[in-house]
């Protein structure tokens, strides 16, 4: 099979991620909460299959590290999907792919590890980036602002579910690590969603199909393609690829929902994503 083809079946696949999410009607924090549950369902048996002997051997303290990943995971999910609903797909997808951004911020103080100029550089450019989209959307109101706010709280939890989860994915395979976090991450959603008594059912067909394409597609298909060429391509070459993200799922929503994006927030998202790959590629240098 051609890694280079597999690459790019995993960028297109993860950019329908925001596609999928305004296909569904249903509630945000429901739309996160089905999206894991079905992940985690589908996932289960492989993990099982591959890693029984991992998963039972899990001490308390590592089933605990890996729901702490979990519960970042959920919060991850409810934030960004949410924020779906208050600005344009275009800002979710790049707000959201900041995460190297705050891992280079906080690693100093949660590893001891110092920041490297190129860090330096990208958390320059994604502030001056940041400035410049949320400029253009305040403009136009608060609502999309607070969409952006919840792209970027979404990302922080990404980062922390990075962090929290770095030392137990270092011991464990990658099934058995995301049999873990996914798990967790799915009750947490659960419980929030009981506690809220938010409707769980009773959507339309179209809904259960984009929260199908979520965990089959945009999670499973993507990720794993991305995992797969790992072992073809640099990391470096692969955090590039990670940026095709909010391109592709910026065409896909020009294409499917007639969402334009002005120069102002396209020479703003360009900041950004130069900024995500100075921060990526700056991890990668440090990495062990």
């Amino acid at each position: 099979m051609d890694p280079g083809l597999v690459l790019c079946v995993g960028v297109l696949a993860v950019s329908s991620g925001s596609i999928f999410v305004r296909l569904s009607d249903a509630p945000p924090l429901v739309t996160a909460m089905w999206r894991m549950t079905f992940a985690t369902v589908f996932l289960l048996p492989f993990a099982w299959w591959k890693a029984r002997d991992e998963l039972r051997s899990l001490t308390r303290h590592e089933l605990g590290s890996g729901a702490l990943a979990g519960l970042f995971l959920a919060l991850h999910f409810a934030t960004w999907i949410a924020s779906l609903s208050f600005t344009s797909v275009a800002n979710s997808t790049v707000f959201v792919n900041t995460a190297p951004l705050w891992v280079a911020i906080m690693s100093p103080w949660l590893t001891h590890e110092r920041l490297s100029r190129r860090s330096w550089a990208g958390i320059g450019l994604s502030v001056i980036g940041g400035t410049i989209i949320g400029a253009g959307d305040f403009a136009g109101g608060t609502r999309a602002l607070i969409g952006d706010a919840l792209a970027l709280a979404g990302s922080l939890a990404l980062a922390l579910y990075l962090l929290s989860g770095r030392r137990l994915r270092a011991k464990l395979s990658l099934p058995a690590y995301l049999a873990v976090c996914y798990t967790s991450a799915a009750i947490v959603l659960w419980i929030a969603v009981l506690v809220s008594r938010t409707p769980l059912t009773e959507f339309s067909v179209n809904t259960w199909g984009a929260l199908l394409g979520m965990a089959l597609i945009s999670q499973h298909l993507g990720h794993s393609s991305y995992n797969w060429a790992m072992r073809y391509f640099s990391a470096g070459f692969i955090a590039v690829c990670l940026l095709g993200e909010p391109v592709g799922s910026s065409l896909l929503a020009w294409w499917l929902f007639d969402e334009g994006v002005t120069w102002m927030k396209a020479a703003g998202g360009l900041l950004i994503l130069v900024s995500i790959y100075l921060a990526s590629t700056a991890q990668q240098q440090t990495a062990p």
